[in-house]
Order: structure tokens, then sequence, then C-alpha cells
């Protein structure tokens, strides 16, 4: 037994990574169509991170991918601007201050790459990830920067880098 390890994803985290956030999402109540669910991003999460601007990294323990987070270029929006994107944890991997580690690897990521602003949107009955959000100095918009196409999430927040 090894413990939790945050790693740069891998194309054979893809099917597992997949699973993970459709299973998180449907445990959460989200809605399918106006968010993460349907972007066709899912069942090819390494090759959507190869682009320049972006990175994302998984959660591993005992060989076996529990969790994942990245950030990449906010979609629609000129400027130096990121998106915290993806970050979902299956069950097991909740609790344990794994979201603040792969907060912190996001963030150290989007400043190497050069963004001075991360912006990010989520469900608002999503209370535990906005308590988080808000600890990391993130704070509440009136509507949603750029255009991600996830119209569905109410809440959107921008931190400072």
């Amino acid at each position: 037994m090894s413990g939790p390890v945050i790693r740069p994803i891998q194309k054979k985290d893809n099917e597992q990574l997949g699973k993970i956030i459709r299973s998180v999402l449907i445990d959460f109540g989200v809605p399918k169509v106006g968010t993460a669910y349907e972007d066709v991003s899912l069942d090819c999460m390494y090759e959507t991170y190869q682009k320049e601007g972006a990175a994302y990294f998984v959660v591993e323990e005992n060989g076996t991918v529990i969790g994942g987070g990245g950030v990449a270029q906010l979609d629609n929006y000129n400027g130096p601007v990121c998106e915290l994107q993806k970050m979902y944890f299956l069950p097991e991997a909740r609790g344990r201050g794994l979201g603040t580690q792969m907060i912190d690897t996001c963030l150290a990521s989007a400043k190497e790459l050069g963004y001075e602003q991360c912006y990010l949107e989520t469900m608002s009955y999503m209370e535990a990830a906005q308590k988080l959000y808000h600890r990391y100095g993130f704070s509440h918009l009136e509507g949603p920067m750029g255009d991600t196409g996830h119209y569905a999430c109410g809440v959107h927040m921008l931190k400072e880098l």
C-alpha cells in the first residue's frame, strides 16, 4: 500500500479518468447537459491537456487513479486567465486534504505557465468545493467570464495569481 501521489496525466489514465469524472458528476446530481458531463474531452483528457498553456494532474493511490484536476487557458477569453478545470475526486479521495494538494499543484502550474488570474465554475450546491475555493482566495463574480459552454454552472469565481 502506498499513499496518494499527484502526478501529471498519462495517456493510460484516459479511460479511468473519464469514468471517474462522469461518476462524480452523477453522484452530485449535476445535469448532463450544459456541464462538463457532455465535454468530448472526457474520453481524451491526456490529449486535451498536451496543448500549450495547459496542465492536468491525477491523484493515484495503489496504482489506481482516484481523482484529478488541471488548468488551461479560459475558453473564448483574451488575456492571461486560466480556468481550474475538471477537478473531481472519488468518495475515497475526499476529506483527506487531496483537494488542497491538487489546488496547490494546479495554481503553481498556472503561475509557471504565465497566467495572472484563475477562473472557475461550479454548481451552487457544491458547498464544500466553494469553501475550499474561498480559502484559496477565490471570490464570486456576478456572471461568467469567457464561454466554457457550461451554462448550467451557476457559480463563477476568480482569483489573482
